[in-house]
């Protein structure tokens, strides 16, 4: 969607990159923040339910585009990591490392194949993030139930995290299209 704004501001294409560039950090950014407050507030129960790295890849996806919210979801898991690493308690774990980037790289793709859509109209962030959502969570199930073998957890571990995140994903699947939406407005009004 940005780059639709840009590109009917006839912007040229290196101000497109910078500002996707700085829309992009600024959402690996919150990826990374996010799930610490909500794990401070209320624990590890709390980000297995409300999945707080999972709104700021969907926001990306529906923004962005595919292309950069595939670096936005591989790279918000591997920023979290590599910096809650370094405090002694690495967010996701490093088993669960693969698997949430995979996870989020579908979320990202799947909402971002919608970004077009979602530019002309609004609305289309709704099915965008219920499609994303229903990719992202059947490939973390799919990966976990192929890798079983070499994995420290099994299919029925994930599906139970699944089921445990129904109440984020419930949250997310209003909060960012409604998001989204305002954010649309905001750009296509200042084009």
């Amino acid at each position: 969607m940005l780059e639709n704004v840009l590109t009917k501001n006839n912007a040229a294409s290196k101000t497109k990159i910078t500002c996707k560039t700085l829309v992009s950090i600024g959402l690996i950014a919150l990826a990374v923040v996010l799930p610490q407050l909500v794990h401070l507030a209320l624990g590890q129960p709390g980000g297995v339910q409300l999945l707080p790295m999972y709104l700021p890849v969907l926001i990306g996806g529906c923004l962005l585009g595919w292309r950069w919210a595939m670096f936005v979801g591989v790279l918000s898991p591997l920023a979290s990591f590599a910096l809650t690493s370094l405090m002694g308690n690495p967010m996701p774990v490093l088993a669960r490392l693969p698997f949430m980037m995979a996870e989020l790289a579908v979320f990202a793709v799947v909402s971002g194949l919608f970004s077009n859509k979602i530019y002309k109209n609004g609305l289309w962030a709704f099915p965008a993030v219920l499609a994303a959502q229903l990719a992202g969570r059947a490939a973390f199930l799919g990966l976990a139930f192929i890798f079983q073998s070499v994995a420290p957890f099994t299919a029925e571990m994930i599906w139970s995290q699944i089921l445990a995140g129904w109440l984020g994903l419930a949250i997310q699947l209003i909060a960012v299209p409604l998001i989204v939406i305002g954010l649309r407005a905001i750009l296509v009004k200042e084009k």
